[in-house]
């Protein structure tokens, strides 16, 4: 059962999240996520586990400061809204594994909540994708957001998934990188022509997120029409 009641709107393209925190309640939110609050909340930021996790959460495309919200004068909403437009989605961590959350993708959590990086290596690197990614576990809400609508995917054996559009998964999978089709002449072809060219190869049981649109794709699509200087 979730921790705080909450209300997740306007979703899936332009979500916000409104969290009704009773008296002495806290929650974390991501730095410069808070849209609005009741004044009987109080704000505090810190660097949650000290400088190393918080240069860690930087790694990761998190703020180095995370923000403590804490319902100090009686009970208060909460309007919390995502850097770009798309989903959030809630998750509720029992101790039974963690969650993998794609860099920024952190949104709020419940503060028995424990929020840290994990170093892909060259998984990460060969993706294109960050080199870190963010690891929750302990027991509490979770909240993370997406560029596009978030759809949860069950994992029973094998899922591949382009790499551009992995947004969570929990722990308990395992996942390789690898190019769509093989590395032969054939594949790397399929791969190159068909413009899905690594994939994540994801293996076990567990949930898997991913997102409807792909921000490379947008930018790809906007940059013809970037402000450009005339030779004039």
């Amino acid at each position: 059962m979730p921790d705080f009641t909450y209300e997740i709107k306007h979703s899936p393209v332009y979500a916000s999240l409104i969290i009704d925190l009773r008296s002495q309640q806290k929650v974390l939110v991501e730095a410069s996520a808070m849209a609005a609050m009741d004044t009987t909340l109080k704000m505090e930021s810190k660097m949650r586990g000290g400088f190393m996790k918080g240069v860690g959460r930087m790694f990761a495309g998190e703020s180095l400061f995370i923000n403590t919200f804490t319902a100090e004068k009686g009970r208060g909403k909460l309007y919390i809204s995502p850097g770009v437009p798309g989903d959030i989605q809630h998750y509720y961590l029992n101790n039974t594994c963690g969650l993998m959350v794609q860099s920024s993708g952190f949104i709020a959590c419940s503060d028995t909540v424990n929020i840290d990086t994990k170093f892909q290596g060259v998984k990460g690197f060969f993706s294109g994708e960050s080199l870190f990614l963010l690891k929750a576990t302990g027991k509490g809400d979770f909240w993370f957001s997406s560029y596009g609508a978030i759809i949860e995917i069950p994992v029973a054996e094998d899922f591949v998934v382009d790499t551009g559009y992995i947004v969570a998964f929990e722990d308990t999978l395992t996942y390789t990188v690898e190019m769509l089709g093989g590395l032969s002449f054939r594949g790397l072809k399929t791969g190159i022509l068909g413009g899905d060219g690594l994939v994540c190869r994801f293996r076990g049981q567990g949930k898997l997120w991913i997102q409807s649109r792909g921000i490379y794709p947008l930018l790809n699509f906007l940059y013809p029409f970037r402000p450009t200087q005339s030779s004039d």
